[in-house]
């Protein structure tokens, strides 16, 4: 046994079937199976059932259109790692996932493949069948990303039940009054053919041609604009408003001009007239137009609010264009004039009204496919991108033109169609915002939407912060909810409407209940199927059966009604949390907030959390024509979902979250350490029964209960940062614990502890019982992020494939005593460690030693260092792996040092220790006095380490 290799087989060496290498792509769908076949998720509520907390995080229910792509991994994955924690801290946390099943979308997709032109019927059973198809796929992505929830009982925005209920959410809004009809300016795509919501809108670079147009003044005004100027009399010139625009298109439109009633303008005379212009803008405008300082001269000056109903001229038609002031009006650009076009613009509109003038006046040339009714001079037929250039060239002819070019600007799209969209007066249904209406929270006082939205912002948490002043800042500006869209695939607006009057049926919510239960037996198309002398008799010949369906957003917005307390009762309201991604502060958060004050007085969530959007490794946007996609699937297949979760959890979900393949490479490595450090401490208590074997508390060597403490405090840490929702601090305690704590420390110094003391004997038990707490609470941890890999330790460390990680709580780590002087000791200790390694190191590198077994080491030390490291005697060497250590007191801090040396003894052939007395008994001349009473004795004691 010279060699000591004898001696390998009288060492506790570690071992277990946990492998080494994960191989989660190929072994995480077996597990998923085993999962589903165990009805995972139904366990896990009967195990919950009778806590007292709960806490429901409601799916925003993604859209059944397409493959699932990373986004809606990251956002399921948060979502599953939130209710995992909240299982585990205690909480009764149902998950019920989702699907988003009418809309546009979807009727897109029929579109492209069968066609325009189907019946609505057709169209709606198709759109039903795709639907569903999507929800299939979406739903086996999601489980396997090792989402847990009642993926055999989901919602569906499309089966009958809650389309009825959602028919009802609309009844108590209109019961309440919040309903309204209206003309009022909505984003209309062409190439729906219907109105957008704001969530449907995107912003896209374009090219626009930019005009200066000059409306003549109606010469019955001129001794009004040379009063308002402060001219004696008007010049002889001709004078003219001008305004500028990039919609030349909306110029046929042109009821009015708006001016800011505190602004100043300026009377210039130049050679095209006499021009009124803001003073601020009035340089650039005139540089623009081509005019020398020399050339022009200023006659006077007002304030806008001067200029007040004044008349000016249409610049192509004979009609009045009245000056409206407005604070809406900018200095931006342009001229500090804003032709006003009432049926094409929000602020238009709305000063328009403002100002007396009716509804019924308003122009509205436009027709919902994007062309000029036929019967307007000129321009009749024409789209409005096709007349652009016309009407340009018309105001050229009619002198009115100033000046012309081209501009790039952002403007708004439709999101589905990628196309250009316009602002459109229809009569449409809202919902008003500002409209006081009696508040059953607030004794039946009046309150208005947006007041109760407001107050409903400032009652809610966000994760992070900064979401609360954005969706307030929405709320705050947002115009009424325009709710109805001219499509067949949606729930209906199940109205009847009086042909002469416009004005709603007197029993409506009557009839809308009537029939929510038809369509709760027949589904939507009971509707669009109904002929309204069934339930109105003959007072069908009055009346006439709106086709109109709901905007998607108040299918998802009323979730908290037709789920919540409607398909999945056992959930209950108000939601605990709705988690969603930014652009939800728009969308889904949005229309939730609005219905659920409208409906219930408050949101109908407590806390709300955002996360960003994944971008690749450069931070750009994900593309197919870039090359940057990374699909989840591919993920799984190739790394596996634990890696996605644990780049997720790793992310800061606040901001944009950046993956690439090289990003995941990293993730792997850290799973890799973090696997070897698992697989290390099952291999060393494989063979360890803690029902008989567990040391007490009190009984532990000091080293296992300062690791004890040591958890403790990373537990707490951990369960705090998944409190904050704050995941990244998570993976970062819990590695750093993993590496740091457990393997530059504490396992490495119980290696010898564990393999070469007796396999009963006390300071092994004592170790294992330490890693058994440890492992314990390391798994539970680990669970809501790497949920494969913590149900496969928790296998290897319970001996029960039945059972599951998820069944139980956070662990309960065993009270230490004396805590305090434990910490104390090992602070000094641990402080200590860093000087021991650089003195090591020096005679490392000074070529005196090789492995740190060779030194021997002596530490000064002062006060209660000295106290701590002299409490260790005789077994002060363990802790930092060397073969002898000594303490010396001295005085003070600044006498403080470590001395290292090579030890001048024989080294153990089992310990690989150097002891002065290894080879002093001829039956073992390979060995130290501790591995022969260890192999041969009673074994050795350890107090301390």
């Amino acid at each position: 046994m010279a060699n000591g290799k004898g001696y390998r087989q009288t060492l506790n060496l570690p071992d277990t079937p946990f492998p080494m290498r994960g191989d989660l792509a190929k072994r995480e769908p077996g597990w998923v199976a085993a999962w589903q076949k165990q009805k995972r998720y139904e366990q896990i509520r009967e195990r919950c059932r009778g806590r007292t907390k709960k806490f429901v995080l409601h799916d925003g229910p993604p859209y059944a259109n397409g493959d699932i792509h990373i986004g809606h991994a990251v956002n399921k994955i948060l979502k599953d790692i939130i209710v995992r924690s909240k299982t585990l801290a205690g909480y009764d946390a149902p998950y019920v996932p989702g699907w988003d099943c009418h809309g546009l979308p979807i009727e897109h997709q029929i579109e492209k493949r069968y066609g325009r032109g189907l019946p609505g019927s057709e169209v709606r059973r198709l759109c039903r069948e795709f639907a569903a198809e999507q929800v299939e796929r979406q739903k086996r992505d999601f489980i396997r990303l090792g989402v847990l929830g009642d993926w055999d009982n989901p919602y569906l925005t499309m089966n009958y039940a809650n389309e009825a209920n959602e028919i009802r959410a609309l009844a108590r809004l209109v019961d309440a009054g919040f309903v309204v009809r209206g003309l009022k300016p909505v984003h209309w795509c062409f190439d729906c053919g219907s109105a957008l919501a704001e969530a449907e809108i995107e912003y896209e670079e374009r090219t626009s041609p930019a005009i200066d147009v000059a409306f003549p003044l109606d010469p019955a005004e001129q001794a009004r604009v040379a009063q308002a100027f402060g001219l004696a009399e008007a010049p002889q010139q001709p004078i003219f408003a001008v305004i500028w625009t990039t919609t030349p298109w909306t110029i046929p439109a042109n009821q009015a001009l708006n001016v800011h009633p505190e602004y100043r303008y300026e009377l210039v005379a130049t050679p095209k007239g006499c021009l009124i212009l803001a003073a601020e803008l009035k340089d650039a405008a005139l540089a623009r137009f081509g005019f020398a300082a020399s050339e022009v001269e200023t006659l006077g000056a007002c304030q806008g609010a001067a200029l007040a109903r004044v008349t000016f001229r249409h610049p192509l038609y004979d009609r009045a264009s009245p000056v409206l002031p407005d604070t809406y009006v900018e200095l931006a650009t342009g001229t500090g004039i804003v032709h006003s076009a009432p049926a094409y613009g929000e602020d238009d509109f709305r000063v328009w009204i403002a100002a007396g003038f009716p509804q019924e006046a308003i122009l509205t040339p436009v027709q919902g496919d994007g062309r000029f009714a036929p019967d307007l001079p000129e321009f009749g037929g024409l789209s409005v991108w096709e007349a652009n250039p016309k009407i340009v060239a018309a105001l050229e002819a009619a002198g009115a033109l100033l000046a012309h070019a081209p501009i790039r600007h952002s403007y708004p799209h439709c999101w589905r169609h990628k196309t250009p969209t316009i602002f459109r007066a229809t009569n449409q249904w809202f919902v008003a915002m500002d409209l006081p209406r009696p508040d059953p929270l607030r004794d039946n006082h009046p309150t208005t939407l947006r007041d109760r939205a407001l107050a409903g912002v400032d009652a809610t948490r966000f994760y992070p912060a900064w979401g609360k002043q954005r969706l307030h800042a929405m709320i705050a500006n947002r115009p009424d909810w325009c709710i109805s869209r001219q499509r067949h695939w949606g729930v209906p607006i199940p109205f009847f409407v009086h042909k002469q009057t416009g004005a709603l049926h007197p029993r409506t919510v009557e009839l809308m209940e009537a029939v929510a239960q038809r369509v709760e037996q027949e589904g939507i198309e009971a509707w669009f199927a109904l002929d309204p002398a069934e339930l109105l008799g003959d007072e069908a010949r009055d009346y006439e059966k709106v086709t109109d369906t709901l905007d998607v957003w108040f299918d998802s917005g009323t979730t908290h009604l037709h789920v919540l307390r409607g398909s999945h009762p056992e959930l209950g309201h108000p939601a605990a949390m709705y988690l969603e991604g930014s652009d939800q502060h728009r969308g889904w958060f949005h229309s939730s907030l609005l219905t659920g004050c409208a409906i219930d007085g408050r949101p109908p969530y407590d806390a709300l959390l955002t996360h960003g959007f994944v971008v690749d490794g450069q931070g750009r946007k994900m593309s197919k024509s870039r090359g940057n996609v990374v699909a989840p699937q591919e993920v799984c297949d190739t790394l596996g979902a634990d890696i996605l979760r644990l780049w997720v959890a790793s992310t800061d979900y606040s901001g944009e979250l950046t993956i690439s393949k090289e990003i995941l490479q990293r993730v792997v490595e850290v799973y890799r350490r973090l696997r070897n450090t698992l697989r290390f401490m099952l291999a060393n208590i494989a063979d360890f029964d803690p029902t008989r074997e567990a040391v007490a508390p009190e009984a532990l060597v000091d080293l296992d209960r300062w690791a004890i403490l040591a958890t403790a405090t990373a537990q707490q840490q951990i369960t705090d940062a998944y409190e904050a929702m704050e995941f990244h601090r998570v993976v970062q305690t819990m590695m750093h614990f993993a590496s740091e704590t457990l393997g530059a420390f504490y396992l490495d110094v119980l290696k010898d502890r564990l393999y070469t003391t007796p396999a009963q004997g006390h300071p092994r038990k004592s170790a294992q019982t330490a890693i058994t707490h440890i492992l314990h609470a390391f798994v539970r941890w680990m669970a809501p992020i790497l949920p494969f890999t913590a149900e496969e330790v928790w296998e290897h460390l319970t001996g029960n494939p039945e059972e599951s990680v998820m069944f139980h709580t956070w662990y309960e780590l065993p009270a230490i005593p004396d805590a305090d002087a434990v910490r104390e000791r090992w602070h000094w200790v641990l402080d200590t460690r860093e000087r021991v390694t650089k003195a090591i190191e020096a005679k490392r590198e000074a070529g005196e030693i090789g492995a740190n077994l060779e030194a021997e080491i002596t530490l000064f030390a002062a006060g209660a260092r000295y106290q701590a490291l002299a409490a260790l005697g005789n077994e002060l060497h363990f802790p930092y792996i060397v073969s002898r250590a000594e303490v010396v007191e001295v005085a003070t801090a600044e006498e403080e040092r470590v001395e290292a040396r090579k030890s001048p003894h024989g080294k153990c052939a089992r310990c690989w220790h150097y002891e002065p007395d290894v080879g002093s008994e001829p039956a073992h001349p390979d060995l130290c006095g501790r591995c022969r009473s260890n192999l041969t004795g009673s074994g050795e004691t350890r107090q301390w380490a």
